[in-house]
């Protein structure tokens, strides 16, 4: 695993000589390699006065039809809906309304409703395939969610990855065919599609078919309040709240099978006993898919009396700042990303950072986590007990994060956003002057 040393070189991290090798006695010590260079530049900021017209799927984001929960891809759209004004768009929503009826259209409070639910809108157009077109009264749209039907304006679609091909036995069984389906619909309709990620390029490429020259990478961010330190009151009360002793190991995601659950207990079950007294495990995430023996095992651990503790209930973004916060250490070796929002949530948080060295992490990453295989528990354990046995180390990823954190802002994500809009419009002539 691998951290960089900050000011200078990363640190490749080995076990000293006599060192069993084992989670509850490895010791570490630092050899010099080289460093990553970071290849995210930022696209500079709109200072004209044509304002681009741009609608954006809200669907994943309305609190009718999420709970008030977001998942990665409502983060996503949520922020672009916020930051892409600040690049010189003037940005509509759109969602798409419930099967349930048009009656359904009054709940959603984010976008406008679109004429008919998704599915119905789809069905149209495959029934008449050269006829229908939806009327958009804006110059360009961005899905954000896989959901694109034939419209009268260019489209731009983000997809996050190709997980539910490359792995279905981690999916929904009821969804998997589902999404699926709208990805490569998706990726057929889209006049440019937008990766998150280098990793995912060639993903979309191989299970979707989209040529390489219509995807451009513009990676995710963070929201300038996780760059601010909350006031510490305020976070020992959210702590009290929950429960929390400040110190713990934290995971951040929905409990699904992708995302190493699994192993991150058995990781922390295997620390010294007074470790585990002195550092709870805190997973926040709520119910996902095929989880059902990683919640019978947590149940278990806290009935066998082990400091874990499961969170499927954060209701506020202030309260998510605050527990990330409280972190010792921030534990996140997923088997599959196509970007990692939390990762550089807890960058930014000030939280040090264990990772999985495969997929997208390493290029959000950059080496300012440790990287370990994601498959090996004694790995995953190792870098925990590292972290908590080096202060040093500690202090050096949180200095490495934070530095890695103030490059990706959602400021530069919907720059690079609408720059990827401005060449697309740039392609296809007779768009309106801005919106009407």
């Amino acid at each position: 695993m691998t951290v960089p040393q900050f000011g200078g070189p990363a640190v490749q991290l080995r076990p000293v000589d006599g060192a069993d090798g084992g989670c509850a006695s490895a010791a570490f010590a630092p050899d010099r390699v080289s460093v990553a260079e970071d290849t995210l530049a930022a696209p500079a900021q709109f200072t004209g006065s044509r304002l681009l017209c741009i609608g954006l799927g809200t669907t994943t984001v309305e609190p009718a039809l999420t709970g008030g929960r977001l998942d990665g891809i409502g983060v996503y759209s949520r922020a672009l809906l916020d930051a892409l004004p600040g690049a010189g768009c003037e940005v509509r929503g759109f969602s798409y309304p419930p099967i349930a009826g048009l009656a359904a259209r009054a709940v959603l409070t984010v976008g406008r409703a679109m004429p008919h639910s998704f599915a119905a809108l789809s069905l149209r157009d495959l029934v008449t395939p050269q006829q229908s077109r939806l009327r958009m009264p804006v110059e360009l749209y961005h899905a954000t969610d896989y959901r694109i039907v034939r419209m009268d304006c260019p489209v731009v679609a983000t997809l996050h990855d190709a997980v539910t091909m490359q792995f279905p036995q981690w999916c929904n069984p009821r969804l998997r065919g589902l999404k699926n389906w709208a990805q490569r619909n998706a990726a057929q309709k889209a006049d440019h599609v937008i990766a998150l990620s280098h990793f995912a390029v060639a993903e979309l490429v191989r299970y979707f078919g989209v040529d390489e020259r219509r995807i451009t990478v513009v990676p995710c961010g963070v929201t300038a309040a996780w760059q601010q330190q909350p006031a510490a009151d305020a976070v020992a009360a959210t702590l009290q709240h929950f429960g929390l002793t400040p110190g713990y190991f934290l995971f951040v995601g929905t409990l699904q099978p992708r995302k190493n659950i699994d192993r991150i207990l058995d990781a922390y079950l295997s620390l010294p006993k007074e470790i585990r007294r002195q550092h709870q495990c805190v997973i926040v995430g709520r119910t996902g898919w095929r989880c059902a023996e990683t919640i019978a095992r947590i149940q278990r651990a806290v009935a066998a009396g082990e400091a874990v503790v499961w969170l499927d209930t954060v209701d506020t973004q202030a309260q998510l700042r605050h527990v990330y916060a409280g972190a010792h250490a921030f534990v996140f070796p997923s088997l599959h990303e196509g970007f990692g929002i939390p990762v550089a949530e807890a960058f930014a948080a000030g939280v040090a950072v264990v990772t999985a060295s495969t997929t997208s992490l390493p290029e959000v990453s950059q080496g300012a986590a440790l990287e370990v295989d994601p498959l090996d528990v004694g790995a995953i354990a190792a870098a925990m007990l590292a972290l908590v046995r080096d202060d040093g180390l500690r202090r050096r990823c949180v200095d490495a994060g934070l530095a890695r954190a103030a490059l990706l802002t959602w400021e530069q994500t919907a720059r690079g956003t609408a720059e990827v809009y401005r060449q697309v419009l740039g392609q296809v002539p007779g768009q309106l002057p801005g919106c009407p």
